[in-house]
């Protein structure tokens, strides 16, 4: 589904209402609420929303549980961390458990911490395939989304739920959710804005399928429900809006 507004401001303030509504569902459902977030200047808009009243009084924090879609493999200090952006704009502001969120960054080699976050994910899931209650997911101007990058080994990783690796055009390892894990979520929402992410925004949505050039296209939810928040600029090209 397409959904399509004016500016980002409107996008940010729709998503928020969204991930309130996922997490009180979910605690009610379920017991808790598992969110993957993700970073970029996407979701900026939306932390700070979350981080205040009333929305930061809407969401059950305390049966929260924190994930990321995808981090670069840098220290949680540094200002390239999405993890960093994330605990400044929302996590230092609201009462969620220290012990429920699970930063992608740790002094092992990253190869080696993939494994391990897959064991954190296994053991908030109690051992079952990961089914996050939201994933928020963002796209970049070549069409990528997480660190699914276009032409590279992990958009064919079938098996693996985390994978880390090296990014020969950015010199530095990412680590990421595969595709088999991001399409287990129940719902999944991607906030593209901005005329530079519209020829992308068009090929994903109504071009040819052709993931290996745009790794978007690879996020279908088995049973789950995918939701784009797009702006008028990031649609311009689109045949269909919503």
């Amino acid at each position: 589904m397409i959904q399509v507004y004016k500016t980002p401001a409107e996008l940010s303030r729709a998503a928020v209402e969204i991930f309130v509504q996922a997490a009180q569902e979910a605690v009610q459902e379920n017991g808790r609420f598992v969110v993957a977030l993700t970073g970029g200047s996407s979701p900026e808009q939306l932390y700070k929303l979350l981080a205040q009243a009333p929305y930061r009084d809407l969401v059950p924090w305390a049966q929260t549980y924190v994930f990321w879609g995808d981090e670069r493999w840098v220290p949680l200090t540094d200002d390239r961390s999405n993890a960093k952006m994330a605990f400044e704009m929302l996590l230092h502001h609201v009462p969620v458990p220290k012990s429920h969120i699970y930063p992608m960054w740790s002094t092992e080699q990253p190869q080696v911490f993939a494994q391990v976050y897959e064991k954190q994910l296994l053991n908030v899931f109690d051992g079952a395939t990961p089914q996050f209650d939201l994933i928020l997911l963002g796209m970049g101007d070549d069409g990528h989304t997480a660190s699914l990058f276009p032409s590279t080994p992990v958009l064919h990783e079938k098996e693996k739920w985390v994978q880390a690796y090296y990014l020969e055009p950015q010199s530095m390892y990412r680590i990421t959710l595969t595709a088999p894990c991001l399409n287990a979520a129940r719902k999944i929402v991607f906030m593209t804005f901005g005329e530079k992410k519209a020829k992308a925004l068009r090929e994903v949505l109504e071009g040819e399928p052709n993931p290996e050039l745009y790794p978007s296209q690879l996020i279908q939810p088995q049973s789950g429900e995918t939701l784009w928040l797009v702006d008028e600029a990031a649609a311009q090209l689109l045949e269909s809006k919503a």
